[in-house]
C-alpha cells in the first residue's frame, strides 16, 4: 500500500526522533509535535497551549512534566527589568544532555 500526503502549504518539517522514542507517551509525542509546529512568538504557557487543545490543563501539565523529565523541554524562569517573572520555553527535537 502506498500513502501519499499532499504538502502544498501550511506544513511543518521536524525530526522523526521523538516519534521513535519508545520512552515517550503518545500524548507527549503529539504535544511536542504541536509545540514544534508553533511560531517562536507563541504563548507556550499552560494557558496558551490549553487554548488550542481539547485536553484539560491537568493533562497538559502532566505531559509538559513528562517532556521536561525526558529532556525534550526546558522551562527557565526569567525576570524582566521591572522584576516580574516570566518563563522561557526551550523545545528540543532530540533530548538535551
Amino acid at each position: 500500500m502506498k500513502i501519499t500526503v499532499q504538502k502544498d502549504k501550511d506544513y511543518t518539517v521536524m525530526s522523526n526522533y521523538h516519534f521513535k522514542d519508545k520512552e515517550l507517551s503518545l500524548r507527549a509525542k503529539g504535544l511536542l509535535s504541536m509545540m514544534l509546529s508553533l511560531p517562536d512568538s507563541w504563548n507556550y504557557s499552560l494557558n496558551g497551549i490549553n487554548s488550542i487543545c481539547v485536553e484539560s490543563k491537568t493533562i497538559i501539565r502532566n505531559v509538559i512534566k513528562e517532556l521536561k523529565e525526558k529532556h525534550y523541554l526546558k522551562v527557565e524562569e526569567m525576570r524582566k527589568n521591572d522584576g516580574k517573572i516570566y518563563y522561557e520555553y526551550i523545545i528540543y527535537e532530540k533530548p538535551f544532555d
